[in-house]
């Protein structure tokens, strides 16, 4: 069976099933965690993120499908966004809710108002709802008004939006005042509402992240990203994220796409292979991706997103440069550890969050919590079926 077949496949028969099972229909979005041993706690917190990706990849579905089911699942998604997510006393998207629907933690992350952005924008792609056009265009002015400086974004405030502590996007025993990863997917966020709505304030601003990503998070020497910043976007951490690289190659790239701008694919395509080039010599194995190398050490967990990404990530740079047959090569390899070792085969689960190098599981993490969503294994498989459809791969 070809990769595509198997991909369309394992989206149809697991991960739509799996995510559609986890419906609340009492309190309104999807449950928030199940823990390894596939146990569902129905007063769990339910993320907004969560929540948020949940709403867009079933719109993502429903576009790419056209199964009204997965419309229905979308709208059930954005009725908790609409009804709880946001604050409709100060605007944004809070962090957390309860299980019920009500606040749990009320922080205000412009990565969240980033994720939000996203999902409403595919939500109205699928439903031409514009409402959830207008919601994504009041976050976008949000993010620019509230959440940024002369240098960049800032990344965490409290419900009334003055600045907090950045805890929740700070790892690795620092904490940064700015992060390549909220950078990220505001460009991702901005691309996608771009993309449906054709807004020329929002062409402006992923033109300006582009420069900043070129200027200050890429790092040519080294041939990555840098991770954490301080305020003025000076590193402060030897970290080199081998999943965000692979991943932000492709959504650079989508975003050039989706801009249209000769000069900036001038720009920025240097950049994405050199990242692309660069994983696949330091952190491939052959069959799997290593997590990230702090000061000199490799982490070697096999992470669930970063597998996800590198088979999107490897194809991406083929299709870039087709004279790259190992990049294709990569994708399939990588595919394959994900089908041998990272799905979960026990009924009613979907995918393991991390195992070794030899693809045994790291038992005790969960299946679903507040980052662990159909966001990147869903993502990774829309990408497959439009980049591969009609293909012989």
């Amino acid at each position: 069976m070809m990769m595509l077949e198997e991909v369309k496949a394992h989206l149809l028969n697991d991960i739509i099933p799996f995510w559609k099972n986890l419906r609340d229909d009492e309190f309104g979005g999807y449950y928030g965690y199940m823990d390894y041993d596939l146990k569902v706690d129905k007063r769990a917190v339910k993320g907004c993120i969560l929540n948020s990706r949940i709403t867009w990849f079933f719109a993502n579905a429903y576009t790419l499908l056209k199964d009204e089911s997965l419309l229905e699942e979308a709208k059930h998604g954005f009725a908790f966004m609409k009804e709880h997510c946001m604050d409709k006393e100060n605007g944004g998207i809070f962090w957390s809710m309860k299980y019920d629907g009500t606040p749990e933690d009320t922080t205000k992350h412009t990565y969240n108002q980033a994720f939000s952005i996203y999902a409403l924008s595919s939500y109205y792609e699928a439903t031409h709802d514009e409402e959830a056009l207008a919601m994504a265009k009041e976050l976008f002015h949000i993010i620019e008004t509230k959440c940024t400086d002369e240098i960049g974004y800032k990344e965490a405030f409290d419900k009334e939006f003055h600045e907090v502590e950045n805890d929740k996007l700070s790892e690795n025993g620092v904490i940064a005042e700015k992060t390549m990863n909220t950078l990220l997917h505001v460009f991702e966020a901005y691309t996608e509402l771009y993309r449906v709505a054709k807004l020329p304030e929002v062409k402006e601003r992923l033109e300006w992240i582009m420069d900043t990503f070129a200027d200050k998070v890429y790092n040519p020497k080294l041939h990555r990203q840098e991770v954490f910043f301080d305020r003025n976007m000076n590193t402060i951490l030897d970290l080199h994220s081998y999943g965000h690289d692979i991943e932000t190659a492709w959504l650079m790239d989508r975003g050039v796409e989706v801009l249209g701008e000769k000069k900036y694919e001038e720009k920025m395509t240097p950049i994405t292979k050199d990242l692309t080039a660069e994983i696949y010599k330091v952190a491939f194995d052959g069959h799997s991706l290593a997590n990230e190398c702090e000061k000199g050490v490799v982490n070697v967990h096999r992470i669930w997103w970063v597998q996800a990404e590198t088979v999107i990530g490897f194809l991406n740079g083929w299709q870039k440069d087709p004279s790259r047959t190992e990049y294709l090569d990569a994708a399939k390899s990588e595919w394959q550890f994900i089908k041998d070792h990272v799905m979960d085969k026990r009924q009613g689960s979907e995918w393991f969050w991390e195992v070794d190098p030899s693809g045994k599981p790291y038992e005790g993490r969960p299946i679903v919590e507040p980052w662990k969503c159909p966001y990147h294994n869903g993502r990774m498989c829309f990408e497959v079926i439009r980049r591969l459809e009609g293909k012989e791969i």
